[in-house]
């Protein structure tokens, strides 16, 4: 989770708590720790949301699915 905290509710960290699922924060002024996500977002981005006007979600979703 890169926002930390502030934007987690209690509600959804018991339901993780509750599922064995564990967060993990990225520490403030760390923005390295997310530089995978960054760059796979970066990549979606420009290969293939700019590259299309979408209709629907539906044809979104499908573009999506062939471009992986």
């Amino acid at each position: 989770m890169c926002y930390g905290t502030e934007f987690t509710s209690r509600a959804i960290l018991k339901w993780a708590n509750d599922n064995g699922i564990e967060w993990y924060f990225i520490d403030p002024g760390k923005a390295q720790q997310n530089a995978y996500v960054e760059h796979y977002k970066r990549t979606v981005r420009m290969e293939w949301l700019d590259l299309y006007i979408f209709e629907s979600n539906a044809e979104a979703q499908k573009i999506a699915a062939e471009w992986l």
